[in-house]
Parts: structure tokens; sequence; C-alpha cells
């Protein structure tokens, strides 16, 4: 299945506010991506209709298995890519940025060996 990197940085971002507070509504969506409500709000439509989240009555959006299995995959991207761009001497905060804008275009193998890298960088 192919998922848009819109959605995949909507579930990541689900991810990210869930692990910093335990819970997650549709404003603290807004409020981490500064998107409108309006545009939230038909995301996280999309997302429950395409079965990433589901979204109890008191407004609580969860991430379902699938859901959870796309945002882990791009938050460890986001996480090993900012760390090499850190490791290159990029300040934190532009390797963060980034990051972003690469996490959903690389290829497995290209990922692996930046993984590889990471985990055990040249002295």
């Amino acid at each position: 299945m192919v998922i848009h990197e819109s959605a995949e940085d909507y579930l990541e971002s689900i991810l990210i506010i869930q692990e910093q507070s335990g819970q997650v509504r549709s404003i603290d969506v807004v409020n981490k991506l500064g998107y409108s409500k309006p545009s939230v709000s038909i995301a996280m439509k999309k997302l429950r209709e395409s079965g990433y989240i589901v979204m109890a009555g008191d407004g609580n959006i969860t991430l379902t298995a699938t859901g959870m299995e796309i945002a882990s995959r791009i938050y460890r991207r986001h996480k090993t890519i900012t760390r090499l761009f850190e490791l290159m001497g990029v300040s934190p905060e532009q390797a963060a940025a980034d990051a972003c804008k690469v996490e959903h275009d690389l290829s497995e193998e290209t990922f692996a060996r930046i993984c590889a890298y990471v985990e055990t960088p040249p002295q």
C-alpha cells in the first residue's frame, strides 16, 4: 500500500505527541504541525477511513497497529538521519529540519547504510 508523505508526517506527529503527553487530540496535531484546524480535521478523517487511527468519542486519537508501524518507521528514520547530520557537524535544529525533508524518500539500502554508519561511525 502506498502512503503519501503528508500522511506519514501526520502519523509520525501523532506518535511523537503520544510519547510526550500520553494522549493526542486534533488540536495537538494542529499545534505541532502548524496546520489549520480544518486541514487537520480532513486529514484525521482520511487517516481514520484508511485504518491508520481510531478516534474515540472524547476526541482522543490512537494509532492502529498499521498506523503505529508506519509512524515508528518514519520516526526511526527521522531520528537516525538527524543523528547522521549532527555527526557531520550540522546544528541539532537544522539537522532535524533537514531530516524531515529526506526521511520519506531514501531507499531501504541507503537507510541501512546510514544506520550502520551512525551506529559505528569511523574514527
